[in-house]
């Protein structure tokens, strides 16, 4: 190879700031040698795998689980009944509340007859395909700490998030899109900490895509041509190559090349993985979609489909911001509006995968940071308040129970009493769908080995197919 034109791998390793514009910028920590080249390579997994990807549907602010998949008849009953709770957002003690009935009707969908929210008819009607899992628990009752965790593990301190353990553990089978992305709109109260590698390698951060007509900045290259960008290339290395040639090259260098190398391919293949005019009027009226239409989450949950058909790894789907959200404390008729932003499109992304096959092998999670109050200071308010010891979830695919609910709450849904689903337990779960065993995911950062379900999680096995 001539010196002045070097390989692509070449020409990368000279001219690092000539794509770092879309490069994943990160220090390499101690990987296996193979994976200190290339980080991203795809890696066999520890347990048998029955998913290959994530879509993690995220709804931000806290969805009231009485008013969608955990249905309580006494509630309903008892509604302007006294009750006395011992917490009240955050604070122990004895107090006295009353409660307050669903805002809207259930109905049983399909063969199982699991009862779904008037809110969700489109996801009722695919409840046969789900796992509903009534008996989620998390550590906090804050927005910002909540979001944390289900996200990373911890509500005190920044970790990597769940996407970013599952490209560090599993790599990517398609080394031209990123392994792990964050389809959102607005960033959820966590801010960037929500996708954040924090201590891994940067190539596992996600790639924030933000929908709209330009999804990825830079995606598409300046040059007028492939061959002017490598000319261009070239200028970059001769400044370069005389700082490279003074140094060895290194593990931390090799991988961050690996990440110029991603962005690069990107530039190629992502512009496709946008380009929804390949798909048939058909499949965007699923997803309730118009032609050339570019927002909305049932553009996000169709490309998340087609970034899963090419390998991706781990997509995050969030609905909407820090604000606008599901966090309904002065009218629960907030989420009327942003059900009907998700519904349709959630129950068109699992039939769309049902139908291609792709089911199986694709994991799709639905979650919220935490559930609503069943009660309320005086039995005409018309919100409710943050609740953190119980709130509802549900998974679909991926070696998951198909028409099946998991857990319980008490009659009117302010404690778990069976099959406690702690947000732990959930990602070990997922990881171990993954073929993953959480125990065993493991990175040495500041002198001790870190996880995702940190020193706890248990794998629930019950909803395993």
């Amino acid at each position: 190879m001539s010196p002045f034109f070097p390989s692509r791998r070449q020409m990368l390793r000279q001219s690092a700031g000539g794509l770092g514009s879309l490069a994943l910028a990160g220090m390499l920590g101690r990987q296996s040698p193979a994976a200190a080249v290339n980080p991203l390579v795809s890696h066999a997994t520890n347990l048998p795998a029955k998913a290959k990807s994530v879509i993690f549907l995220y709804m931000t602010g806290g969805v009231s689980h009485v008013e969608s998949f955990d249905h309580k008849p006494r509630l309903i009953a008892d509604h302007g009944k006294e009750v006395t709770i011992d917490n009240w957002q955050g604070k122990t003690g004895a107090f006295k509340r009353s409660l307050i009935g669903p805002h809207w009707g259930f109905a049983p969908g399909g063969k199982s007859g699991i009862q779904v929210s008037d809110l969700f008819p489109h996801t009722r009607s695919i409840v046969d395909d789900l796992c509903v899992i009534r008996s989620m628990e998390s550590d906090h009752t804050n927005h910002y700490e909540a979001t944390l965790e289900i996200h990373t593990g911890s509500f005190t301190f920044a970790r990597p998030s769940i996407g970013s353990w599952v490209s560090y553990g599993l790599g990517t089978e398609n080394q031209n899109l990123p392994s792990f992305v964050a389809i959102a709109p607005k960033a959820p109260y966590a801010g960037t900490q929500t996708w954040g590698s924090d201590f891994l390698p940067g190539c596992h951060q996600g790639t924030h895509i933000v929908p709209g007509p330009i999804p990825i900045a830079n995606m598409n290259r300046r040059s007028a041509a492939a061959d002017l960008q490598s000319l261009e290339l070239e200028q970059l290395a001769q400044v370069n190559r005389r700082h490279a040639e003074a140094r060895d090259l290194d593990a931390a260098l090799e991988a961050r090349i690996r990440s110029f190398e991603t962005a690069f391919g990107m530039q190629s293949e992502a512009p496709e993985v946008f380009d929804l005019s390949q798909e048939t009027a058909g499949t965007l009226a699923l997803y309730g979609l118009k032609p050339g239409q570019t927002t909305g989450f049932g553009w996000q949950c169709l490309v998340a489909r087609r970034m899963a058909e090419r390998g991706v790894r781990f997509i995050e789907l969030i609905d909407t911001g820090s604000s606008g959200n599901w966090d309904s404390h002065g009218n629960m008729q907030d989420h009327v509006p942003l059900a009907k932003n998700v519904d349709q499109a959630m129950a068109a992304l699992v039939t769309d995968l049902k139908q291609r096959g792709m089911l199986e092998e694709t994991l799709v999670v639905w979650t919220t940071e935490f559930g609503r109050t069943p009660y309320h200071t005086e039995a005409g308010h018309k919100g409710r308040e943050h609740h953190h010891q119980a709130f509802s979830s549900w998974m679909a695919g991926g070696g998951v129970k198909a028409g099946m609910t998991y857990g319980s709450t008490d009659d009117y849904g302010i404690a778990v009493v069976e099959n406690r689903m702690h947000v732990h337990d959930f990602h070990a779960t997922i990881l171990h769908l993954l073929g993953l065993d959480h125990e065993k995911l493991t990175y040495r950062h500041a002198g001790r080995d870190y996880r995702l379900t940190d020193v706890a999680g248990e794998v629930a096995k019950a909803i395993l197919a």
